[in-house]
């Protein structure tokens, strides 16, 4: 795709399944990538692989990212492409969770990229230059039973995204969002479990899917990279499902 070799790039959650692949497609195109996630141990290994930045910053944490987007601008400049990818998730009926919980998924899935975009959108803002691609999820689309507060989050993301593309796009800045479906990935594994009941949620999973199949953390990149490219440089504030077909919108 064009425009992406020599680009710096930073993706949340990076050392996770999704992340990782995202990570080595932006660094197979030849961008230069700052594998950011809270599991330090995870980011080394993918930004090792890659010959990446590795930071093990929570982005719940606002300063934290600030310096940590610091560290990383230090060594390869600014930031011309962010991949707000991290996210978290634990399933259960609303009436069963707490605050405590609504807090932690708050902080994660809507308060994170909301202090990453902070930073890297002033510096993009005074460039006149930069593309942001934001991980939602289908269930921030059509809603998804157990996963009340993180579809909020999701849901948030997708306006966040369309509400700044508005306000940025004549700066020559894009936001677009991605909405993966059901990916196999260690959160799925942990949730359908390896017992008959796991096997049976994910049998449901694959019969609601056109395609028959859960996604593959290699399928999202694809998406990821293209908007993120030159390719897509009149594309903004657009959301795009990668789900097998699960949801369609016109």
């Amino acid at each position: 795709m064009r425009g992406l070799d020599g680009k710096n790039v930073i993706v949340t959650g990076g050392g996770g399944a999704i992340g990782g692949a995202i990570c080595r497609r932006f660094a197979g195109y030849g961008a230069r990538v700052g594998v950011f996630d809270k599991n330090l141990e995870g980011a080394k290994k993918v930004a090792a692989e890659i010959g990446g930045f590795a930071s093990g910053v929570d982005i719940a944490d606002y300063e934290a990212v600030g310096k940590a987007i610091a560290e990383f601008e230090a060594r390869t400049g600014p930031t011309d492409i962010l991949v707000n990818n991290a996210g978290w998730d634990r399933f259960a009926n609303f009436i069963d969770t707490t605050p405590d919980l609504w807090d932690q998924l708050i902080a994660i899935n809507l308060r994170g990229p909301l202090n990453v975009s902070h930073f890297v959108l002033k510096t993009m803002v005074a460039r006149g230059s930069g593309r942001i691609v934001n991980i939602a999820s289908d269930a921030g689309r059509v809603g998804s039973s157990q996963e009340a507060v993180y579809s909020a989050c999701k849901g948030g993301i997708i306006a966040f995204t369309k509400t700044v593309a508005r306000e940025v796009a004549r700066k020559g800045i894009t936001l677009n969002a991605v909405c993966p479906g059901p990916t196999d990935t260690p959160l799925l594994a942990a949730v359908a479990g390896s017992d008959e009941r796991g096997q049976k949620v994910r049998a449901a999973l694959v019969s609601a899917i056109p395609m028959k199949r859960v996604g593959q953390p290699e399928d999202i990149p694809g998406a990821v990279c293209f908007l993120a490219s030159d390719d897509a440089a009149f594309i903004t504030g657009q959301t795009i499902s990668v789900s097998g077909g699960l949801t369609m919108h016109g």
